[in-house]
């Protein structure tokens, strides 16, 4: 392995872990507060015995993703310094905006975990709301920061200096919106989902049934919502795609040839030599539309890419497929949960549907982390998109390969205690006695 593939590798896998706290971490808060109002409202037991516990699983998230997120701040130093050399300055206002807003989430998640009977009861609400719109702000940011590598904006290049810096134009950059909108709607399906398969595996087990059906009410009816609008969040961001990168755009739908008409693939595995896909489902001007809302208009392949700026095919149609396929399976069982909901609460709560939603737990998580490998390997071999490439940007220190092993070390031990701790509050939820409620409470 050599240092760029190293250096690549473990800022995918410290992106990759840490994405899942972070998505858990914005969208955790507003389930509690939505419980809690439940409680504030009707006085029912259920709804403060579950806000706790969803409390203790907030701070769990909220301090590894605070470990992991450092670590992963200090990787584009270590790692990039050319690329944070000159980057630095442009995009450092969105990054510095999310440390104010991580600073705001932990003294409102501290306020939130131990102000029971200490503050004004809608006083504490609030505190917990304030955790989610913290936590919300920083995903979005980070997300800014992310979006200005993809379409670089806010200063000039001229004779490879950046000049007439304007950190206001990188932070909101043209395609900041499209990313984010997206990236805060997969958190929200995510997140949802993982927690409504929890509860739905509890209601199985058939303990403390009330308060867990209360849970799965919450949870998968906002994941529904979410997952009902995500399609129209990733035609925008596809749309946006085809317009500034369209060597990613090809590459997320293997498009070797420019075309008009061009059709939509699904699934199929590219062969990169024979410029070919095989085994693949093929829709007629599917693509030119979803691209350019035109079934006739011409959609760019690779052919009028130069071959050293090619993304890696394989990899990035086979994410984008993961992507699309488990929105499509999340967005069904959300309207299929709406559904019962309005029309039989016998089908929702059935064993097989129930467990039907234990098997999608990990699906919006996979969904998510395919995403992020779309974006990121779709944009190379640029790690600033048309200005800088990451090769360039690639720390002069050798041995890279030790690092890369000593943080995916570090990664799993983090991964096997977090598991640890909330296969214990999962249990909890069955074991401890103040959940045996009667269905009244």
């Amino acid at each position: 392995m050599d240092d760029l593939l190293a250096a690549r590798s473990q800022m995918a896998l410290s992106l990759g872990f840490h994405i899942i706290f972070a998505c858990i971490g914005m969208i955790m808060p507003f389930l509690m507060a939505i419980s809690h109002y439940k409680y504030l409202k009707t006085g029912l037991q259920k709804y403060k015995l579950l806000t706790k516990a969803w409390s203790k699983g907030v701070a769990i998230f909220f301090v590894t993703g605070a470990v992991s997120g450092t670590m992963l701040s200090f990787e584009l130093g270590l790692l990039w310094p050319k690329f944070m050399e000159h980057a630095g300055p442009i995009f450092g206002m969105p990054f510095s905006l999310e440390g104010t807003a991580f600073f705001i989430e932990a003294i409102a998640l501290g306020f939130f975990l131990y102000g029971w009977e200490k503050f004004h009861p809608w006083f504490h609400w609030f505190t917990g709301v304030v955790v989610g719109l913290s936590g919300l702000a920083s995903g979005i940011l980070v997300v800014a920061a992310n979006a200005w590598m993809n379409a670089p904006a806010g200063f000039d290049f001229v004779n490879g200096e950046y000049l007439n810096i304007n950190p206001m134009a990188a932070m909101f950059n043209e395609t900041w919106f499209t990313q984010a909108l997206h990236m805060i709607l997969a958190a929200f399906v995510a997140t949802c989902f993982a927690v409504a398969g929890i509860h739905a595996f509890l209601i199985l087990r058939g303990k403390s049934v009330e308060i867990h059906k209360s849970a799965l009410k919450i949870a998968l009816t906002i994941g529904a919502f979410a997952a009902i609008l995500q399609p129209i969040s990733g035609d925008l961001s596809a749309k946006d795609v085809a317009q500034r990168q369209p060597a990613k755009l090809a590459a997320m739908e293997a498009h070797f040839r420019t075309e008009k008409a061009a059709p939509l693939i699904i699934g199929g595995i590219p062969d990169e030599s024979e410029r070919e896909v095989k085994y693949a489902l093929k829709i007629p001007g599917a693509l030119s539309f979803l691209a350019h809302g035109d079934f006739q208009a011409e959609v760019t392949g690779l052919d009028q890419i130069p071959n050293e700026e090619h993304p890696p095919v394989l990899v990035t149609h086979i994410a984008f497929q993961i992507m699309v396929a488990c929105g499509g399976v999340l967005m069904l069982a959300g309207i299929a949960w709406l559904f019962g909901l309005w029309k039989s609460k016998a089908f929702i709560y059935h064993k097989k549907f129930l467990k039907f939603l234990i098997f999608l737990t990990p699906l919006g998580f996979l969904a998510v982390e395919a995403g992020w490998v779309v974006t990121e390997v779709g944009r190379q071999p640029w790690i600033l998109y048309g200005i800088m490439k990451t090769k360039d940007a690639l720390t002069p220190m050798p041995g890279l390969v030790y690092s890369f092993s000593l943080y995916a070390i570090i990664y799993i031990s983090l991964a096997v205690i977090v598991s640890t701790l909330l296969i214990r509050q999962i249990k909890s939820l069955e074991t401890d006695q103040d959940l045996s409620l009667p269905q009244n409470q």
